[in-house]
């Protein structure tokens, strides 16, 4: 961090907060989980702070933001399958004793249902959800933030190949779980 030179600090300033709605977004759609995306964009700003030295100028400063976002989702994600589950015990007792109603109930679970709402439907959510994290990282990453292979594949760090079959079986398995709705609202026709 001490290394950046005054300009550095100005571009980085400048550049990297012009993507922060998209990183948050992207973010949402990973962890499902309002809070998480925060903390994660949080951390990808700050890894991408301290690591600013090791940006390439006149490379896309975009893809190498979001190839910070997918590690640190991953590295979480990870982390998270690894580590036992806490319970906290204020927020179990609320669940015993019966005295919550629905709203504060999912915002002790971290759920921000009325803005993930905003940008999906309820059966887009669920056919998402149901991808494994693989597909659903580089379907967002392509059909959501408009990467190109290439990019994706430096993002998730997997070759080109890798990156269009993921995106081909994973937009498949969508297609197959989105069929019905597509032509109940009128996407398709019979």
């Amino acid at each position: 961090m001490e290394n950046l030179t005054e300009n550095q600090k100005n571009y980085f300033e400048t550049v990297a907060f012009e993507y922060m709605d998209s990183l948050y977004s992207t973010a949402l759609r990973m962890s499902r989980n309002a809070q998480d995306a925060e903390d994660l964009v949080q951390d990808t700003y700050l890894r991408a702070y301290r690591f600013f030295d090791k940006f390439e100028p006149g490379t896309n400063f975009k893809a190498w933001l979001f190839k910070i976002l997918t590690n640190t989702f991953i590295n979480r994600y990870r982390k998270k399958t690894h580590t036992p589950q806490q319970i906290q015990f204020e927020k179990v007792e609320y669940f015993i004793s019966g005295d919550i109603d629905e709203n504060e109930k999912s915002k002790l679970q971290g759920i921000d249902k009325d803005n993930y709402a905003k940008i999906f439907d309820d059966q887009i959510y669920r056919a998402l959800s149901e991808l494994t994290e693989d597909f659903r990282i580089v379907i967002l990453l392509a059909d959501v933030e408009g990467f190109s292979y290439k990019e994706i594949a430096e993002i998730i760090d997997r070759p080109i190949g890798t990156v269009m079959s993921r995106l081909f079986r994973g937009r498949r398995i969508l297609q197959k779980h989105l069929e019905s709705y597509a032509r109940t609202e009128g996407y398709i026709s019979d």
